[in-house]
């Protein structure tokens, strides 16, 4: 190609590994190759994509470790090699994450108006229950405009809510209801408080930046040349690994609470279109790394 600012860039080490950690990238990588194909992965293939990432060897290998001590994967020797496998836990979870990236962005239903509400606290004292609490109604998209009260604009996800705080041992000191917004205070300033809307045009902003028009040279050639081959391959593990943040940061408001021309629905536009046209190029150079191994 002659416009080389459509090429995805190169970047060094510290920038790469700057953005996304290893460990995230690793667990991209299992989710968008490993976990699909069911198969066992060698070491040297995850070192090689780890390599063009930007991901030092010393710093692949203890992501591994931890990730192995975590439960979503497992070696298995053979001789003084080793291959990963996906456990039980960390396929169930990387297939829920799965669905939730590839489902999340641009479809949004007609709102009815009515919140959920959720009211729960944990004292200052339980740090890491407060963290865990945090981690889990935010995944579930749920805000909290002030401490101790959860809101969503989408009632139904009350099931998973309830979820999150039983398992936390909350629930006898929780309490929800649904209803729409009464005539105290701003509907709009509730929501800012609870999302911060302008950070996250923000991230969608860095994102679009970084990859709105950049174009592989391989997707569209059969490539023989190696580092050609790569270069879609490592593309799109970025591009998936920027994106599966979003359904954390993004509680897929309805319409009528988001401010007008949304950026977050150009920025699904884009993430569905390169993901759809690196695909397959990406898929052929991780198939072929993973039989020469």
């Amino acid at each position: 190609m002659s416009d080389e600012s459509a090429i995805v860039p190169s970047y060094s080490r510290r920038q790469q590994t700057g953005v996304r950690s290893a460990r995230s990238l690793l667990l991209t990588v299992f989710g968008e190759y490993v976990r699909p194909a069911g198969v066992p992965v060698w070491t040297s293939t995850l070192l090689h994509v780890a390599s063009g990432l930007g991901i030092e060897e010393k710093a692949a290998r203890q992501a591994l470790s931890r990730l192995a001590a975590d439960g979503w994967m497992a070696a298995q020797r053979d001789g003084r090699r080793a291959q990963w496998a996906l456990t039980e836990h960390g396929r169930t979870l990387l297939t829920e994450g799965a669905e939730r990236i590839y489902s999340f962005g641009r479809e949004r239903d007609a709102w009815d108006g009515r919140w959920l509400v959720l009211l729960v606290s944990v004292p200052e004292t339980q740090r890491d229950l407060r963290h865990r609490l945090r981690n889990g109604l935010t995944w579930a998209g749920l805000g909290s405009p002030v401490p101790g009260v959860w809101i969503s604009p989408h009632p139904s996800r009350e099931a998973e809510a309830k979820q999150v705080v039983e398992g936390l041992g909350l629930h006898a000191a929780a309490f929800s209801f649904t209803g729409p917004f009464a005539g105290v205070g701003s509907e709009r300033s509730m929501v800012e408080q609870a999302w911060h809307l302008g950070e996250l045009a923000e991230a969608y902003e860095q994102f679009l930046g970084r990859f709105a028009g950049l174009r592989p040279r391989s997707v569209d050639e059969d490539c023989a040349d190696e580092e050609r081959a790569d270069e879609v391959l490592f593309a799109q593990i970025r591009l998936v690994d920027e994106w599966r943040r979003f359904p954390r940061l993004d509680p897929q408001l309805p319409l009528d609470l988001l401010p007008p021309h949304w950026i977050g629905l150009r920025a699904a536009n884009v993430f569905d279109d390169l993901h759809r046209q690196w695909r397959a190029a990406a898929q052929a150079r991780w198939t072929q790394l993973a039989a020469d191994a």
